[in-house]
């Protein structure tokens, strides 16, 4: 099979809630990333043969395709089209993936992959509440198949984030210790300019805004999330806006175009788990395309697992039993941040620099999705 190779990956910092990038369009967030990625790898853009970038609560800003609206507000050739999908926070991820497999099947040889999400002006879940007056209190009542299988219980995040802690016995002094981690490795990784070479300043914002010097005393002091349960907002990744772009090639184009590439896509999959658990997928997907790859978890050598809740990574943890000193070594979403559509690809920037900085050969990256999934990306550092 042909391969698919990871050129460059450029991102915006990761602004927090109303904070820098507040007041920044959503196709001016992508096309920044846009302009930026045509710049450093000095591609002609009028070969990229696709636009596709994740996105949620497409509504507003972030409605009619915004992939074709960020390329054309980015002043790129009108004849390159663009499309946007949505597999909730796995978003960019799978946009990577779409376009490793249109290289890989040989329909395709230069795509842009990415995302982009305001969620200061677009508020989370902006595209499930908006149809309430409609009579959609929400995507799943009133589907007779859906009750049939799983009734009229609760179906959301924090559900499922404290399902998975009583589950996996994660206490909340575990998910404190790991929150802790998460911001002094961000500030740590910021402080030693780890995130510069990948990181388009834009609105004078030039650093990730979310990390802060953690108070272990005022953790102890927040209260839960729901009543009676464990997690609080310090476990929760945060509100965020952002975007990022990947360029993905043949090799026919890394020899026409004179690229370099910085990583081979080595193996990528999806799988889904209960979606009432909605965020316990990594484990098996994790496991599975271990698998698929031939692999062993000693022949990777640095991971990115999302932290949309922190009892997810830790219950990935305890599965596993996965050194968590090659575990998000940069600080995750509770310290930089989860703009949803764009996190995939964060993500993804973020290891493939970090693969580089430290000689590691092999990365995995691995998040929870909507709807009980997750994606896998493998990638082999050249």
């Amino acid at each position: 099979m042909a391969e698919a190779y990871i050129i460059d990956a450029v991102r915006t910092p990761v602004g927090r809630r109303n904070g820098g990038l507040a007041g920044v369009h959503s196709a001016d967030l992508g096309a920044h990333v846009l302009k930026g990625l045509m710049e450093r790898t000095q591609i002609d853009p009028n070969a990229v043969e696709d636009v596709i970038f994740g996105c949620c609560d497409t509504i507003g800003s972030q409605a009619g395709d915004i992939a074709r609206t960020c390329w054309l507000a980015a002043g790129l050739p009108q004849h390159v089209p663009g499309v946007t999908i949505d597999r909730q926070c796995g978003s960019s991820q799978q946009s990577v993936h779409f376009a490793a497999q249109g290289v890989m099947s040989g329909t395709a040889d230069l795509i842009v992959a990415g995302g982009v999400q305001s969620m200061s002006q677009i508020p989370i879940s902006s595209a499930m509440t908006c149809a309430a007056d409609l009579g959609f209190e929400d995507p799943f009542s009133g589907s007779q198949g859906w009750v049939d299988r799983f009734g009229t219980q609760e179906v959301s995040q924090f559900r499922g984030a404290e399902m998975i802690a009583d589950k996996w016995d994660i206490t909340r002094d575990d998910m404190d210790q790991l929150a802790i981690n998460s911001h002094n490795r961000a500030i740590a990784a910021t402080q030693e300019g780890r995130f510069k070479s990948e990181i388009l300043p834009i609105a004078d914002v030039e650093h990730d805004e979310g990390m802060r010097e953690p108070n272990p005393e005022k953790l102890a002091s927040l209260s839960p999330l729901v009543e009676g349960g464990k997690l609080t907002a310090a476990h929760a990744s945060q509100i965020s806006d952002g975007a990022t772009a990947v360029l993905v090639a043949s090799e026919q184009a890394v020899e026409q175009h004179g690229l370099k590439p910085r990583a081979r896509v080595h193996h990528l999959s999806v799988l889904a788990d209960d979606p009432i658990f909605m965020l316990s997928a990594p484990i098996p997907a994790t496991r599975r395309a271990l698998e698929k790859a031939g692999m062993k978890k000693n022949d990777i050598d640095v991971v990115e697992i999302n932290e949309a809740f922190a009892s997810v990574v830790l219950a990935w943890q305890k599965e596993f039993d996965w050194d968590m000193e090659k575990v998000n070594v940069n600080g995750g979403a509770m310290a930089l941040g989860h703009p949803i559509g764009a996190t995939g690809t964060r993500l993804m920037t973020t290891l493939l620099n970090e693969m580089e900085r430290s000689g590691a050969r092999y990365g995995l990256q691995t998040m929870c999705e909507g709807g009980g999934q997750a994606n896998v990306t493998i990638l082999e550092r050249l």
